[in-house]
């Protein structure tokens, strides 16, 4: 939600990092904001859990990787 709701405001995410436990907005803002994007017209919940689950894998994937660290990030700004 976190990396959803800056992406939908446009706002930079290049130096943005997710911080667990940080609770930002109500339940009903990330619902809302989560079947924006889930690419479903009518998810169920299972559909909207497995979205969940397959974009916390790749945003830690991306948290990790070189080419999207502050140091190299610069070289590929939007990256």
């Amino acid at each position: 939600y976190q990396y959803l709701s800056r992406y939908k405001k446009k706002q930079n995410l290049d130096n943005f990092t997710f911080v667990p436990g940080r609770i930002e907005g109500t339940e009903k803002e990330c619902l809302e904001c989560l079947m924006d994007f889930c690419g479903r017209s009518n998810p169920s919940w299972t559909e909207l859990s497995n979205f969940t689950h397959f974009l916390n894998f790749q945003l830690r994937k991306c948290e990790k990787s070189v080419f999207c660290s502050p140091v190299v990030g610069g070289e590929f700004c939007g990256f």
